[in-house]
């Protein structure tokens, strides 16, 4: 295999089938997906993300390539280096630009190496992971970041002289429920009793809920869909990271891979959950409420989507960053990583002698909330492989 490299600023003018093929299960992938933040402007020009995606080719046929981004600022990215960018600046350094290889606003494990089914992985991740570091060099960026990536990935990072970062999500695993009370049936007696009562108190609000496909809502609806999540960022005094067309092209596009849980009262919508599927995992992404009803949050972000994972018999649900209280509602401490290459010899050191202490933190904060899922002794869910 007589690899080469290319680097393409746009996915626009690649068949979406020769992309796709690389994707795997991933919805977050998917070249309709990355097209739409292209084309929505949430990526690109006048952006903190330009891409610079990376192409491995075998002739003139796509065997490999590599969502990668110059980076300006470390907004979306989930992973936070701001301290490490302060102290660049501090020793009269440039920490900025970067090159991140992630999925613009998206901390959800997955592929970043990607490989053709069929292609030599092994040949073509590491021709893609040195690629990424020469490119590095030829655009000056100071540092190299692959965010999310799978546990395979990080350990090949690992032995090509990466950082690695370890860090904390909780995730729902479904161990073959009949249904939503067979996995309540698995919590110890207060929890199940107060995760019923959570949901009693949706429903005698008179609150009730849709599971809906990205083109199911009407323009009405989604005008609403967008403004639960807009106001999410705007009680932050933060601008969304996406904007409306964004979700436009979603719906259009890759439809089956969207999943909206609307909460209505009296027949009005009040509140969302944006979620991506894959064949095997739920992805809760965004959500938005304009109105104040006990526990509607957890309701429309966790045990809807838990509900949804059940009767699509999905084995996973990942609701997103951050939430220790999820824990009570029966998700559980995960690890994820991200690996860092600095070009910056000093700067390297150090980073890896901060990530050293960290990594134990992190190990006895995931030990501590082991503590307190819900299940019962005996009734722990089972990981898949």
């Amino acid at each position: 295999m007589a690899l080469h490299l290319e680097h393409v600023a746009s996915l626009e003018d690649l068949p979406p089938a020769a992309w796709n093929a690389l994707a795997g299960d991933s919805p977050f992938l998917r070249h309709e997906f990355l097209m739409a933040l292209e084309r929505s402007g949430c990526v690109g020009r006048r952006t903190a993300w330009q891409p610079v995606y990376l192409l491995a080719k075998d002739g003139a046929e796509i065997v490999g390539s590599l969502p990668l981004y110059l980076k300006h600022d470390s907004r979306g990215e989930f992973v936070f280096d701001w301290g490490w960018a302060e102290a660049y600046e501090r020793a009269g350094r440039r920490y900025y630009p970067k090159l991140v290889a992630s999925i613009p606003f998206t901390p959800a494990t997955g592929a970043r190496l990607l490989v053709r089914p069929g292609a030599d992985a092994a040949a073509v991740a590491n021709r893609l992971v040195h690629g990424a570091r020469e490119a590095a060099l030829e655009l000056d960026a100071s540092s190299l970041h692959v965010l999310f990536p799978t546990e395979e990935e990080r350990e090949l990072l690992d032995r090509e002289g990466f950082l690695c970062r370890k860090g904390c999500q909780f995730h729902w695993h479904n161990d073959g429920y009949a249904d939503f009370d067979d996995f309540l049936g698995r919590f110890s007696s207060a929890k199940r009793k107060k995760a019923k009562r959570e949901r009693r108190r949706v429903a005698e609000a008179g609150i009730t809920f849709e599971h809906l496909r990205g083109d199911e809502p009407g323009p009405a609806e989604w005008d609403a869909i967008f403004a639960f999540y807009a106001h999410t960022f705007e009680r932050r005094g933060r601008p969304p990271y996406l904007n409306r067309r964004f979700f436009d092209e979603v719906a259009r596009t890759m439809p089956e891979n969207l999943v909206i849980v609307l909460a209505r009262h009296h027949r009005e919508p009040i509140a969302a959950a944006i979620c991506f599927r894959g064949n095997e995992t739920l992805y809760g992404r965004y959500w938005g409420s304009l109105a104040d009803f006990h526990s509607l949050h957890f309701e429309t972000c966790y045990y809807q989507g838990i509900e949804y994972c059940i009767r699509e018999r999905l084995r996973r649900f990942e609701p997103g960053t951050q939430g220790e209280h999820k824990i009570s509602r029966g998700f559980t401490p995960q690890p994820t990583w991200s690996c860092h290459w600095l070009r910056d010899r000093d700067f390297h050191e150090a980073v890896a002698d901060f990530l050293a202490r960290e990594t134990r933190h992190v190990d006895a904060y995931m030990d501590e909330l082991d503590e307190h899922v819900p299940y019962r002794d005996g009734a722990r869910v089972t990981l898949p492989a």
